[in-house]
């Protein structure tokens, strides 16, 4: 069994990876372009989608607030995009928002944003593999009833790629993210080129008319900012994985916080186009598309409306242009459309990993989060993000409508709070700084970083209003709940570290050791333990046995005087049948009587050749051995011997050849030296021994 997992890990996983060689994992700006900012890139493939289907609830009447919407959405990104250039230059370790609030805040805030970031990571995995299938579905209909099975396929996939390391996905995912962006460029200027002579794209759905949803047909002065405002919110999923940069500096290639500065800004600039471009060709091309999680099909034309699924706003845009559904433009748009929407979740499979292993390195998360594996990949938490966002991906169907709801609440929490940490930094260091110069540069990034948390705060507020009632409720649920473990288990590690320092008074040893060997039958594991326990020189040697049975008992006194072993049997009575108690008992008494003593108990068991075969033996030495470890004062030895099964393989492995006659080997054990006489009580003075 442990060969074919081996096997199969190497066909998944690759080759382990030697750790001098880590700096060949770092990343030029070409990969990790791709590797890092492929969530905000993509996300142009349902934001401008999300403001429509927000602004059509109330038909068609309110699309004209649709660019006002796209212009704030701009505007926030620019200024998220702007701050992030400072965070990274002033905090290039790559703990991102989580290190800038624990620094200049304070722990908790640093805590409540890796619980937002936690839960944002989750969020982005499951959003972006389910719009990815929707895409799918948008180019081949028929695989609708295939939706969850996809999702959770393309998952699994994700995760096997980044197992193989970070270098790895960025060159499986490069290709993909430049495909997709070249393609909806090629998409705008076409459209845009179509539009400016005279012949404007025109979609499938533009002569669908809308059936306004019961009471947004005439809404008041409040009601439209309302509806403004929740359409707004859904925008901003443009911004989603903007903060992946600032948390993936480790990555970057020296100069590191140059490289991620450089990157953050191409990002943030082909997001912007692209998204612009978008929403623009979307409303000239008169796209129109509604909620499908409305009880009603608002879509009117549509022949069998409530079970067709409708087109994504991106597909649609891109038959406009392109000439229809079936034109090689459109599949092209849609294959790499649905391709970068699942490697979006890429982003978060690189940081949710890097903030686990920050976390797990200050003690709030556990420890393990922090191991590489073979591949220098923090392999842990990749597995860990896969079963999260897979469970949450089929307990909503891969819908992401509905996803999308629980969606960027997260991170402009961590937006927020970052922005927050960065102005507090600034004026820690206006506190201390003379020059003129440097203190003129201070003031324009605090303005810089104020403005964008006073506005990513702003947003945050607008988001937890008009998604609240939708599913958001779940994510202000959860990040507390976050909080609390994070900060039980730095607790936890808090108290075992102060337990743990040693004191003043260095090494100090144990005034005797008494060795106890378990006995169960005498048998070539039995007379391996009874001579390594020799071999220890202990003050006192005790064998010991529990007599459950008398007959059996009775022949195992027999076999041991046999042998005439030089160590005294001592049996246990248990009239109920019990072997741990006895023994348990037998050694907490020996301990109590000289508690200055250290009492070192040694279980002779065998090591079987198959996995299964473990569960038909040693069952009674592991939960011995599990109690024993509670018990303060006893060290436990295990003294395997080795089986083989396969007796064909055993004869091939003697160093004699096959064909040689096999050769018993009883280990020796000599007298030792007597003992100095030890007035030592009954050990077991509760419990009725003989001794043999």
């Amino acid at each position: 069994m442990a060969r074919f997992t081996r096997v199969i890990k190497r066909a998944i996983i690759g080759t382990p990876v030697a750790s001098e060689n880590a700096g060949h994992s770092l990343l030029p700006k070409r990969l990790a372009l791709p590797i890092f900012a492929s969530d905000p890139l993509s996300s142009v493939a349902y934001a401008t989608q999300e403001i429509l289907l927000v602004l059509t609830l109330g038909g068609t009447a309110f699309l004209y607030l649709a660019p006002w919407i796209a212009v704030a959405v701009v505007v926030l990104l620019t200024a998220v995009v702007v701050s992030y250039r400072q965070l990274v230059k002033a905090y290039p370790t790559g703990g991102g928002d989580y290190e800038v609030a624990s620094k200049n805040i304070g722990r908790a805030a640093g805590v409540i944003v890796a619980s937002a970031l936690l839960v944002d990571y989750v969020m982005t995995v499951s959003v972006s593999v389910s719009s990815g299938v929707d895409n799918v579905i948008s180019a081949v209909p028929s695989l609708h009833s295939y939706r969850l099975l996809m999702a959770l396929t393309f998952v699994a996939l994700l995760t096997a790629v980044n197992l193989r390391g970070v270098r790895e996905a960025g060159f499986a995912f490069a290709v993909p993210t430049y495909m997709f962006t070249a393609g909806v460029f090629i998409m705008i200027a076409t459209g845009l080129f179509r539009t400016l002579v005279g012949d404007a794209p025109v979609s499938e759905s533009a002569h669908y008319k809308i059936e306004t949803t019961h009471g947004y047909g005439s809404l008041g002065a409040l009601a439209l900012i309302f509806l403004t405002l929740r359409a707004f919110s859904s925008g901003c999923t443009a911004l989603t994985g903007v903060e992946a940069i600032a948390n993936g500096v480790p990555a970057f290639r020296p100069p590191k916080a140059r490289n991620a500065q450089k990157t953050l800004v191409i990002m943030g600039g082909l997001a912007i186009s692209m998204f612009v471009g978008v929403t623009a060709l979307a409303l000239i091309s008169k796209v129109h598309i509604t909620d499908p999680t409305t009880n009603s099909c608002l879509l009117q034309g549509v022949p069998d409306c409530k079970t067709t699924p409708q087109r994504t706003v991106i597909a649609q845009v891109a038959g406009a242009v392109f000439g229809g559904p079936h034109s090689v433009g459109f599949f092209y748009l849609q294959a790499t459309t649905a391709l970068i929407l699942v490697l979006a979740a890429n982003t978060a499979f690189n940081g949710f990993p890097l903030l686990g292993s920050i976390l797990a390195r200050d003690s709030n998360l556990p420890r393990q989060l922090n191991n590489r594996g073979d591949r220098l990949a923090y392999s842990n938490g990749i597995l860990a993000l896969a079963v999260v966002a897979g469970a949450l991906i089929a307990i909503y169907d891969a819908n992401t409508t509905k996803l999308i709801q629980l969606y960027i609440i997260g991170v402009f929490t961590s937006f927020t709070l970052g922005q927050t940490g960065m102005v507090r930094h600034w004026n820690r260091l206006l506190r201390t700084e003379r020059d003129p110069v440097q203190r003129r540069s201070y003031r324009t990034t605090r303005f810089i970083n104020a403005f964008g948390a006073s506005f990513t705060g702003l947003v945050l507020v607008i988001v937890v209003l008009t998604k609240f009632t939708k599913g958001a409720y779940l994510v202000i649920i959860a990040m507390p709940i976050l909080y609390a473990v994070m900060r039980a288990i730095n607790k936890h590690y808090t108290r075992i570290s102060e337990e743990l320092v040693s004191d003043d008074i260095g090494l100090v040893l144990p005034s005797r050791n008494h060795v106890v060997v378990l006995v169960s039958k005498v048998h070539k594991p039995t007379l391996r333990a009874l001579a390594f326990a020799k071999a220890t020189r202990p003050d006192t040697l005790t064998a010991l046995t529990v007599n459950v049975d008398d007959e059996d008992t009775r022949a195992l006194q027999a076999e041991w005087e046999r042998h005439d072993l030089p160590v005294a049997l001592t049996v246990l009575e248990s009239p109920f049948r019990e072997v741990a108690r006895p023994l348990i008992g037998y050694i907490k008494k020996l301990r109590a009587d000289r508690p200055r003593d250290v009492v070192s108990v040694f279980i002779p068991e065998y090591v079987v050749d198959k996995w299964w075969e473990q569960l038909l033996h040693n069952q009674s030495a592991l939960r011995l051995k599990g109690r024993l470890l509670f018990v303060p004062g006893v060290m436990v030895t295990s003294v395997p011997w080795l089986l083989d099964s396969d007796a064909a393989r055993t004869k091939s492995h003697r160093p004699d050849g096959p064909s040689a006659p096999a050769r018993t080997v009883r280990p020796e054990i000599k007298p030792a030296r007597p003992a100095p006489p030890v007035d030592l009580p009954d050990p077991n003075a509760d419990v009725p021994v003989r001794r043999g």
